[in-house]
């Protein structure tokens, strides 16, 4: 993907929230442990951090009974939106690491190659004006679909700008270029992020999103990498976690994947 850093990984932290996912949480901290055990990151110190969002299931046990992840037991006392939940949950865990860099993932993440983290990392070393490092889209689709869904796109866009423009009825046109990255995995310079006073969940918003805009603004880039190169490294079941908490049937093409 990227050339590795010439000098030693700094200590990092990752970040995943769980609710109600027992099976693929499962599968995600046993590929993390499994590289930590085979002194994967050299001899930097890599901390483990979940959230779990009130689950109160099995998940919650098998969490309690791991002794090498730092786990924070979150009570939810409303009923929130499923993004919000997530962002408060990472929210938890950035105020707690006392780590510059920060990778999130998804408990639907399953990391087969850890070299992906010093990759990551490398490109921020490298360049302190680079603020998160991540990928725009949440699966692999190959050069030919992600180009025919750019292309798509962008008739898209412009065909309903036009049809709204003539007063003539049409959907909110969407970007046919994605523009940010997502939280699946992406890595963070959360000293940065505590030096500017941000946040992940903002604005009320995908957790992440406004914290991109605001990055930008103060002239810092986010170092995107195309799916086809992150996705040599790891898998992402797509919305698995959304899949068995709402119950895909058999046939989904994610319940498959999964």
């Amino acid at each position: 993907m990227y050339t590795l850093p010439t000098q030693p990984l700094p200590n990092f932290s990752i970040a995943l929230v769980n609710y109600k996912t027992l099976d693929l949480t499962q599968n995600c901290l046993n590929f993390l442990q499994q590289h930590i055990a085979q002194g994967a990151f050299g001899a930097a110190k890599v901390d483990v951090w979940v959230v779990d969002n009130d689950s109160q299931d099995e998940s919650t046990a098998y969490l309690r009974s791991l002794d090498w992840i730092h786990l924070i037991e979150r009570k939810v006392t409303e009923k929130e939106e499923g993004f919000a939940a997530h962002g408060k949950g990472l929210d938890l865990i950035f105020a707690q690491i006392n780590t510059d860099y920060l990778f999130l993932m998804h408990t639907d993440t399953f990391i087969y190659d850890a070299e992906v983290f010093a990759r990551c990392l490398a490109v921020m070393l490298d360049d302190p004006k680079v603020a998160a490092v991540g990928c725009r889209h949440q699966l692999n689709r190959g050069y030919v679909r992600t180009a025919w869904r750019t292309v798509n796109g962008f008739f898209k866009y412009y065909s309903r700008q036009i049809k709204l423009a003539l007063g003539l009825k049409a959907r909110e046109p969407k970007p046919y270029i994605e523009p940010y990255i997502k939280s699946f995995f992406a890595l963070w310079n959360v000293k940065l992020m505590k030096q500017l006073g941000l946040s992940f969940f903002m604005a009320n918003r995908i957790p992440g999103y406004e914290i991109q805009d605001i990055f930008l603004k103060q002239g810092y880039h986010i170092h995107m990498v195309s799916p086809m190169k992150l996705f040599q490294y790891l898998d992402h079941v797509e919305a698995g976690t959304v899949g068995l908490v709402t119950g895909y049937s058999d046939t989904n093409r994610r319940a498959k994947r999964k």
